[in-house]
């Protein structure tokens, strides 16, 4: 068992009720963190196409590309499907169509992590097999660091949920440890930031980003 699935060894009890360390439901999470990616990527303009992102490996373009994919991949791994049939990238998709792509994308992960047992059930991720649970919470993370990436490209400033992002935090600093980075985790060293710092500064700090 690696360390992102020692989170949760019972995530569900059997009328579908998180179980510790969850004392919410973290798909609200990632419903929330699916609707502000789609309004942040709605809100790219055509000149910001090319402009480099805080994730080095992405432009603008590339980025928008990603995010489509991966919320088409949330669903493929809430309905117990291998992720890798999805692409990484939407690279189909023209410029400029990736918020329209996005529509069907958000609709459909809402239809398949509408069943509540999704929680307890064991499912495919690309770092290995997690309960529903713990990878509702592994794609908000993913969501809200790839949004907030998107967001200082294009110099957006979305509305942040300081709570979700704290319980984000909570979640990420024990399966993505500081010492454990390379290989399959990929992110970059821990930055240091002010204890003190906003909620969405320390997570993406965490995730190897400079806020």
């Amino acid at each position: 068992m690696n360390k992102t699935e020692q989170l949760i060894e019972n995530p569900s009890d059997s009328t579908g009720t998180v179980a510790a360390p969850f004392s919410f439901d973290p798909r609200t999470d990632l419903a929330a963190a699916v609707e502000l990616a789609g309004r942040t990527l709605a809100a790219v303009r055509p000149e910001q196409y090319d402009a480099p992102t805080p994730c080095e490996e992405f432009d603008v373009r590339r980025l928008s590309r990603h995010l489509v994919a991966v919320v088409r991949r949330i669903s493929v791994i809430g309905r117990g499907e291998d992720p890798f049939s999805v692409p990484s990238f939407a690279d189909e998709i023209a410029d400029g169509s990736w918020a329209a792509a996005w529509v069907p994308g958000a609709r459909e992960v809402a239809e398949v992590w509408a069943d509540p047992g999704i929680l307890g059930r064991q499912l495919r991720l690309p770092m290995g097999v997690l309960p529903g649970a713990a990878a509702a919470a592994v794609y908000t993370h993913e969501l809200t660091v790839h949004t907030w990436d998107l967001a200082r490209a294009t110099g957006q400033d979305p509305d942040w949920d300081p709570a979700l992002i704290e319980r984000v935090i909570g979640v990420v600093r024990r399966a993505l440890p500081a010492e454990t980075r390379g290989g399959r985790i990929p992110f970059a060293e821990v930055v240091t930031v002010d204890p003190e710092a906003p909620a969405i500064d320390r997570l993406v700090a965490w995730a190897g980003r400079r806020p």
